[in-house]
């Protein structure tokens, strides 16, 4: 967000704030909320801390919005893996789109990532026209639908693995002719004759996922575990977007300050400490990919957080400069 141009009753030169940053010519001093800064030293500054011609922090958010974009393109391979060892042909329309959760998932949150980062840092007040507005708002709704198909997705998935299951008391081989897969902590091998005996051993197992997959109690167990932290995950991250939403939305009243933002800060930083102790359990279960991504989203949200400081610090100042009150 940017505010408007404003010049000193002294008459020195007029200064903007763009992206939190105060530019003016070098040679000039500006006066911002009743303090000097030296534009000379800011314009060295910025000039130093950049990299292929971009400040440090908008490179380091490049970076990782673009290795997101990689982690997407294996989510999509993953889901389509568990797919194709979970399908049958009584699948429904809603068994389809629960397979392929994960994608739509990620899909919806690029897109929210997007937006957030439109609102809080590349678009000026001036930018955002009615119809712009009314076309953040429909992506935005689409988004919501998209997450609450999530969060459907993943609690039927865990509510079925204690309610829709089988228990088999018998040797794994005498499944081998039923076309099931097998499934060993989101590894999933197709069970045959020739390593029904590989796979596990014992005589108690578990038919799930509409009685396509098998595996021994650790398996279930484990995969019991994996379906609390998919839905564990997508919830704790809906209450990070509905905080966010918030402090968008109090800032653009012209709100700075307060007990409501700074509520909203505090439970923000323990919801990441949540997400950070999920990425711990993905890479104890050695799904490193997932606590890599899980880090990588923490990241990339904590930059609109870097933004959203930003532009606080704008309307601090504006407020100083036109006289207004900081706090709800």
């Amino acid at each position: 967000m940017q505010i408007p141009p404003s010049s000193s009753n002294s008459g020195q030169v007029s200064s903007t704030l763009v992206s939190g940053k105060a530019t003016s010519s070098e040679t000039g001093r500006v006066q911002l909320a009743g303090a000097d800064v030296d534009s000379t030293t800011e314009g060295q500054m910025e000039r130093a801390f950049r990299i292929f011609g971009l400040p440090v922090r908008q490179l380091v958010k490049v970076v990782v919005y673009s290795l997101l974009l990689v982690n997407f393109v294996h989510y999509v391979s993953n889901d389509i893996t568990v797919m194709r060892h979970a399908v049958h042909d009584g699948w429904k329309l809603v068994d389809w789109t629960s397979a392929f959760a994960t994608t739509i998932d990620e899909s919806a949150w690029f897109a929210l990532l997007l937006l957030f980062e439109l609102e809080t840092y590349l678009l000026s007040d001036e930018a955002f026209t009615r119809g712009r507005v009314m076309l953040m708002t429909g992506v935005r709704i689409v988004c919501y639908l998209f997450l609450a198909h999530t969060v459907y997705a993943f609690g039927d998935v865990t509510w079925k693995l204690y309610s829709d299951y089988e228990e088999l008391n018998s040797p794994l081989c005498s499944l081998a002719d039923e076309d099931l897969s097998f499934a060993s902590n989101l590894e999933y091998t197709e069970l045959s004759a020739a390593n029904c005996t590989t796979l596990a051993s014992g005589e108690t197992f578990y038919r799930f996922e509409q009685k396509q997959l098998v595996t021994d109690p650790e398996g279930f167990r484990i995969e019991r575990q994996l379906a609390w932290a998919d839905l564990l995950e997508v919830l704790i991250w809906l209450i990070i977007l509905f905080l966010l939403e918030l402090m968008v939305k109090l800032q653009e009243r012209g709100v700075a300050e307060g007990s409501t933002l700074q509520s909203a800060k505090t439970a923000k930083v323990l919801l990441y400490a949540m997400l950070w102790c999920l990425a711990a359990y993905w890479a104890y279960r050695g799904h490193w990919v997932f606590a890599w991504d899980e880090a990588l989203w923490i990241l990339g949200f904590m930059a609109i957080g870097m933004n959203l400081e930003e532009w606080r610090e704008e309307i601090k100042a504006e407020n100083v400069v036109e006289g207004k009150p900081s706090e709800a």
